[in-house]
């Protein structure tokens, strides 16, 4: 009875192998749709954020990527962190005139979506926080604002 229960739980876990970096929290349909939209990614691994959306890094390219799946299994974006000689011209050349050397950039990625593709970047000083989101390429917008807390 023991060999039984030990060639079953050895069954078992070759089974759930065969679904590398899938675990029972992951939408099956995304791990499916990712399968066929990501066929050469590397180094998948999966977790469900708290927005409901499953989200899988992974490696493509020798980069980094983030794509999340609604739980229909629908590609919602791909994300990637950027530097910001990737900006479209017209981005940084507005980033340049209105921060000038003011703030530096402490995060940067980029946003592709099935209709376009947006930027989020992160400028800090000793004082603010500022996170801008672009339209599109053409303009910055402040996403959120924010004052550091000062040190007691």
């Amino acid at each position: 009875m023991k060999k039984l229960f030990l060639s079953i739980a050895a069954v078992l876990t070759m089974g759930l192998s065969s679904f590398a970096g899938v675990n029972d929290e992951v939408n099956h349909q995304a791990a499916q749709a990712f399968k066929k939209d990501f066929t050469n990614a590397t180094n998948v691994r999966w977790e469900q954020t708290q927005q409901g959306y499953v989200r899988a890094t992974f490696c493509l390219n020798d980069q980094v990527l983030f794509a999340y799946y609604n739980t229909n299994g629908e590609l919602k974006a791909v994300v990637r962190n950027i530097t910001s000689d990737q900006l479209p011209l017209s981005l940084l050349t507005e980033l340049k005139k209105s921060y000038n050397n003011d703030y530096w950039i402490s995060d940067l990625f980029e946003v592709a979506t099935d209709d376009q593709t947006n930027y989020y970047i992160t400028l800090e000083n000793s004082d603010k926080k500022i996170v801008l989101k672009s339209e599109g390429t053409t303009s910055w917008n402040v996403f959120t604002k924010s004052k550091k807390a000062t040190e007691q």
